[in-house]
């Protein structure tokens, strides 16, 4: 389960990593918000999201930086809360999910490089309005969104995506 940033948050972003850095394609840059791992059933997965109140429309912002080992991350403001909510309500509707601390960031680098710590350092990116949430699926170092909901007040149905 992801959250994807808007089109001018990772534009902000990539205008702020030095040139000439190794970093995750723009296109792949999103949000955990629920690590599912290795599935089979996603059309089960999906009924069951529909369960998931969808939450109150709510913003994030991409901003400050950090790493794990040697991957290097940035970090978010904004309501994280909501965030974090909407995390326990997909645990309680029944999918098991990692149960790992919680700490929302997107990825940038798998590869340690001081530039991008130090562009990212005291970064603030632009706020985004979060109006959906999404079934994602990785393969082939691809991601593939399978379906999405809105946030509450947006869309009254899912959208399919292509995969």
């Amino acid at each position: 389960m992801a959250v994807f940033p808007s089109e001018d948050a990772r534009l902000d972003l990539q205008r702020r990593l030095p040139s000439g850095s190794r970093h995750t394609r723009p296109e792949k840059w999103h949000v955990t918000v629920a690590f599912l791992g290795e599935i089979t059933g996603t059309d089960e997965v999906a009924h069951t999201l529909q369960s998931v109140p969808p939450p109150e429309p709510f913003t994030l912002r991409l901003a400050g930086g950090g790493r794990f080992g040697s991957v290097l991350w940035v970090g978010l403001a904004g309501d994280v809360e909501a965030l974090a909510s909407l995390r326990a309500d997909i645990g309680s509707a029944g999918i098991p999910i990692d149960d790992r601390p919680f700490r929302p960031h997107l990825t940038v680098s798998y590869r340690f490089d001081r530039r991008i710590v130090e562009a990212l350092h005291d970064y603030a990116g632009p706020s985004w309005p979060v109006t959906e949430f999404s079934l994602v699926q990785s393969a082939a170092g691809k991601y593939h969104c399978l379906q999405s909901w809105p946030s509450a007040g947006f869309r009254p149905d899912a959208v399919d995506h292509e995969a």
